[in-house]
């Protein structure tokens, strides 16, 4: 049985980069991509379904004591040690041709998660962290942004869309966030939006509604590159529902401010 961090990374990176090479061969036909809509905007392809078999496959073949938590399949398996994992993080973009998608893998063991991949499909950008390790994209160390100005920042968000309440407090918190920083970005895989605060590309990040496929391997990528991940509400970060992600403490104090309308309504819900 495959144990150490190196055997687990390499497992992990070459399962992932296989779940993307069919990512790209389906995204060059994607007129033959069968597509469901399981929820109010939230989709499902063919793509999603071969991904999450590769992966599967990939991952239970070097580690069989392992679970899974998976987002087309759901739990499997253990729950002590298990694999979280999108096999298709920014679905809505791949079955428009929009190249911002990825594969997100994270390891979970005893409720914490030690090892993380997110693959950056179109870009072919590789971003890893172990805990206690560090952060690397293709191999390089990643640390978070330095910029303390406001008027300088970058910050990632997801807009809650048809199917998701909240739209009001959102668009109060966005105000507070858009009048002071100098763009905000809307990728649509949270995935990556986590990857760039690791990568020192965004200043923060932040969406409501989130699920622990979307979260797992990049909130490890931005504590290892020493960033800070909560909720909105500055509690500590858990893998599912409203995640702020910083490139500092100093940032992610001022963020929370910012984002005190989405804290009142997760309160009086």
């Amino acid at each position: 049985m495959l144990s150490t961090d190196s055997d687990l990374m390499e497992v992990m990176t070459r399962a992932g980069l296989r779940a993307a090479d069919a990512l790209r061969d389906a995204a060059s036909r994607l007129e033959r991509l069968e597509v469901h809509e399981k929820g109010a905007a939230d989709f499902v392809s063919s793509a999603d379904l071969r991904s999450e078999e590769i992966l599967r496959e990939d991952l239970s073949r070097a580690f069989s004591d392992h679970g899974f938590m998976m987002e087309e399949s759901g739990k499997r398996g253990s729950v002590r040690a298990c694999f979280i994992v999108d096999p298709l993080d920014g679905t809505t973009n791949f079955i428009r041709g929009v190249p911002t998608f990825a594969v997100s893998i994270a390891r979970e063991l005893d409720g914490v998660v030690t090892h993380g991949v997110v693959v950056d499909v179109a870009r072919r950008e590789i971003f890893s962290a172990v805990r206690g390790g560090g952060a690397f994209v293709d191999g390089k160390r990643m640390t978070t942004s330095r910029e303390l100005e406001p008027s300088r920042m970058i910050v990632g968000t997801g807009i809650p869309h048809r199917g998701r309440g909240g739209h009001v407090e959102y668009l109060e918190a966005l105000g507070n966030v858009m009048r002071e920083v100098a763009g905000i970005r809307r990728m649509g895989a949270a995935a990556l939006d986590l990857a760039y605060v690791a990568a020192g590309r965004f200043d923060a990040f932040f969406e409501t509604g989130l699920a622990p496929w979307d979260v797992a391997a990049g909130t490890l990528l931005v504590q290892e590159a020493g960033g800070v991940v909560t909720q909105t509400d500055g509690v500590e970060a858990h893998l599912s529902g409203d995640v702020l992600a910083s490139s500092s403490r100093g940032t992610h104090d001022a963020m929370l401010a910012r984002l005190a309308p989405l804290h009142r309504r997760s309160t009086s819900t």
